[in-house]
């Protein structure tokens, strides 16, 4: 096994760079559906708004592998929608890198969105109501009141979705299989790493890895959200 940097393997460097890679592209797509979504809950109320509470929050409880399953019969070259990406667009989702992209967009958005609503609830309503007097139309608002107040939240929401789509497997795993170089994350080579007898050190290099990553992540997620506290309690 070649040797890479600092002891890790080369496959060990490129299944790391491709999960914050794959992490990357997951997190800021997600984010303005994010936003979006986090606003809606936050401040309006509409017929249904349970059950696209439910909805969103589904990820969470399923079973990864029913999320990852579910993605394989609808973004498969045969499924409804693959069929239409990949014909009419040239998108493929199944087994590809942008594959583990979107189930781990799917997987990390309950978690921003959560994030983001509370920090949107946390706002105080008489600002935007003044804006509003002032003359603001309600996207002014929005982007002149609402979003820079809750800013924190929104950063919070994005490491949050940012260390669950580094550490996602069952969903990923099943919609785009473990191909070195393409869909192998950082967990799906630990789990490859474990099916390997002597291999022990690799899988030790890359759990720490893991560990660090996601307590950095946990951190900066958890100073965000008691930067924003401090603000609203001034």
């Amino acid at each position: 096994m070649n040797e890479g940097f600092a002891g890790f393997s080369a496959a060990e460097l490129t299944a790391i760079a491709l999960s914050l890679k794959v992490a990357a592209a997951a997190t800021v797509c997600s984010l303005p559906f994010g936003v979006a979504v986090g606003w809606l809950l936050a401040r309006t109320r509409f017929p249904g708004k349970l059950l696209v509470d439910t909805l969103m929050y589904l990820p969470l409880v399923l079973p990864p592998v029913v999320t990852g399953y579910a993605l394989l019969l609808g973004f498969s070259a045969q499924g409804p929608i693959g069929r239409v990406l990949s014909e009419h667009f040239g998108i493929v989702f199944a087994f590809r890198w942008t594959g583990a992209a979107l189930a781990s967009a799917i997987m990390g958005f309950p978690l921003m969105v959560r994030a983001i609503r509370l920090s949107i609830e946390a706002v105080d309503r008489r600002l935007e109501q003044a804006a509003a007097t002032l003359g603001a139309n309600p996207w002014r608002v929005f982007f002149g009141v609402t979003l820079p107040l809750a800013w924190p939240g929104l950063l919070a929401g994005a490491v949050l979705c940012f260390a669950k789509a580094l550490g996602e497997f069952g969903a990923t795993i099943t919609f785009v299989s473990n191909i070195a170089g393409e869909t192998q994350t950082l967990s799906s080579a630990i789990w490859g790493l474990m099916q390997t007898p002597g291999a022990e050190s690799g899988v030790l290099r890359l759990a720490l890895v893991a560990v660090a990553l996601s307590f950095a992540a946990v951190f900066a997620s958890e100073w965000l959200v008691q930067r924003q506290r401090a603000g609203t309690q001034r």
